[in-house]
């Protein structure tokens, strides 16, 4: 569910944003989602 939530975010600011502000944008979510599946797969 949070990778869902991360996509549409990513979307949003791929529509909505441009330069350098889209880039630190997709690279907070993909920091936040290496973190999301760390955590996740720590559980197993």
């Amino acid at each position: 569910m949070p990778f869902a939530a991360y996509g549409i975010l990513a979307g949003l600011a791929l529509l909505l944003l441009s330069g350098k502000l889209l880039l630190a944008i997709l690279i907070l979510l993909a920091g936040l989602a290496v973190r999301t599946a760390i955590a996740h797969f720590a559980r197993w």
